[in-house]
């Protein structure tokens, strides 16, 4: 028997849908190796990512709560009924007029008031004064004590002073006669001296 030239059908359809399966497996594998290359597996970009996925998630949270408080108020001043408005009382004629009376007569009292009021005098205290000036009661004491000489009550107030003048005079004496002494020997000879001159404050009680 001659073969047939249209073959087997059954055999091509199986052919056919091995082919098939073989050529999707291998664009499945393909397309896999491509998104392997693709896919990004830094960390950096990865850390990056969630955390704007949960800066997303905080602002949607926020605005949630906004929403609930917004909510919230409006379902309070809802509750909240309002009061009710007093009705328009009638005014008479006459309260008219009396309110008129009061007020003019109120105006009335107010100019009389400002006219029996006195010029305002200058502040004495805010004055600039020409020569001394007292800043304690001290000062004021010295300043209006006319012909008497000013006393120090304090004598150790001026020991520093009277001591610097004392050394600056006597110094210069005492290291011409001792011209081989340190300056720390000659000052506790000076201070010695010091202590029964005259001229400390101290000895002149």
């Amino acid at each position: 028997m001659p073969k047939k030239f249209g073959g087997n059908t059954k055999a091509i359809e199986a052919r056919e849908r091995k082919e098939a399966l073989k050529n999707a497996e291998k664009e499945k594998k393909e397309r896999e190796l491509e998104e392997a290359l693709w896919k990004d597996e830094d960390k950096h970009v990865l850390r990056k990512q969630q955390r704007k996925e949960g800066k997303e998630k905080k602002k949607q949270e926020q605005q949630e709560k906004k929403l609930l408080s917004k909510i919230a108020y409006e379902e309070e001043m809802n509750s909240i009924k309002p009061a009710k408005p007093t009705p328009p009382t009638k005014v008479t004629r006459a309260e008219i007029a009396s309110r008129v009376e009061k007020t003019a007569a109120a105006s009335k009292h107010e100019k009389e008031l400002v006219q029996d009021e006195k010029p305002l005098e200058e502040n004495i205290n805010r004055l600039q004064v020409e020569g001394d000036v007292a800043r304690n009661v001290e000062d004021a004491i010295a300043i209006l004590s006319i012909g008497e000489e000013k006393v120090d009550l304090h004598p150790e107030k001026r020991v520093k002073a009277a001591y610097l003048a004392f050394e600056e005079k006597n110094l210069p004496i005492l290291k011409a006669e001792n011209p081989n002494l340190r300056l720390s020997q000659l000052k506790q000879m000076l201070k010695k001296e010091w202590m029964k001159s005259p001229e400390n404050p101290l000895n002149q009680r």
